[in-house]
């Protein structure tokens, strides 16, 4: 009788670790299985596909600003010096 409620414990205890695991990670399990669903897809191209954020060729600045609103700014403030050490 101790073996099987022993058995019964053991198992018990790796579905919740499971079930937390499953929670604590969902989103990165979650990209994970669509990646795998992708691949594993005989119709998908990922030429076709449409990048939602295909942040490789991002400008770094998306919204430029004029160089003259540099040099008209009176809210700039003298450089202060920092001390490394």
């Amino acid at each position: 009788m101790g073996a099987v409620t022993t058995a019964v414990v053991a198992l018990a205890g790796l579905i919740l670790g499971w079930i937390t695991i499953e929670i604590a990670c969902k989103p990165c399990l979650d990209k994970g299985r669509q990646a795998i669903d992708r691949n594993l897809n005989p119709d998908y191209d990922p030429d076709d596909a449409e990048e939602i954020n295909n942040n490789i060729r991002a400008p770094l600045n998306p919204n430029p600003s004029d160089d003259s609103d540099l040099t008209t700014s009176t809210t700039t403030s003298p450089p202060t010096a920092v001390k490394a050490v």
